[in-house]
């Protein structure tokens, strides 16, 4: 545990570092921007920042296992293992996102709307920020499932993993059984009738499908290194 926590603040200090992680915040800040607005219904404002933050954590997920050049990846492989230096990359990147995630919920709450969409019904913030956490990290989980199933060394040649994320993302986004769809979609209807939903389906969902992929990544790197 002691190695992993390492790796993981080390996969973190070279994501700040190395400022790759400059083109997703600017993308989400741009489409959190675009999409949010003061004085509209905090529910759609939950439901809209955290659907736009799955392929950012995805995006994260990536950069972070493939943040290393190869000799010193090796160098990782043979002091930690292949296992913990993809864990730590994929564990990385999914923090990054969530810490994301939580200052947009936190902004969404300062700027929203507590009423319906209609603006009849009062929606109480501390049961909606808990709905809107809940699908922050659904959607997390997604995304890293993404980007870890897209990135070395499942995906090595990095223009197949870029397409193979973007067609993953829209996935996750449209497929009707999906986890994180679900999470976005029981917010935007709890706005038109001022219901918060609970998302914890969602959320398990969202997890079994992620422990899933980033398995599969494990597994691949236990045997590629």
């Amino acid at each position: 545990m002691t190695a992993l926590s390492a790796l993981v603040r080390y996969q973190f200090a070279l994501l700040l570092r190395s400022q790759r992680w400059l083109p997703p915040l600017l993308v989400y800040a741009g489409l959190f921007g675009v999409g949010v607005r003061a004085g509209q219904p905090v529910l759609d404002s939950l439901g809209y920042a955290a659907a736009v933050l799955l392929p950012v954590a995805a995006w994260l997920v990536r950069l972070c296992a493939t943040a290393e050049p190869d000799a010193a990846r090796h160098c990782g492989v043979a002091a930690a293992g292949a296992v913990r230096v993809q864990l730590g990359g994929v564990l990385a990147g999914g923090a990054a996102a969530g810490v994301l995630g939580l200052a947009a919920t936190a902004a969404v709450l300062l700027l929203g709307d507590a009423h319906s969409t209609d603006g009849r019904v009062s929606v109480p913030l501390l049961p909606a920020a808990g709905a809107g956490v809940l699908a922050v990290a659904a959607c997390v989980l997604a995304g890293a499932g993404v980007g870890a199933l897209c990135a070395r060394p499942v995906l090595r040649a990095r223009g197949w993993g870029v397409l193979a994320t973007v067609g993953g993302v829209v996935l996750v986004l449209a497929a009707r059984a999906s986890p994180a769809r679900a999470a976005v979609s029981g917010l935007t209807s709890g706005s038109g009738t001022g219901t918060v939903p609970a998302s914890w389906g969602a959320l398990l969902g969202a997890a079994a499908f992620a422990a899933c992929a980033v398995g599969l990544s494990l597994l691949a790197a236990s045997r590629r290194g």
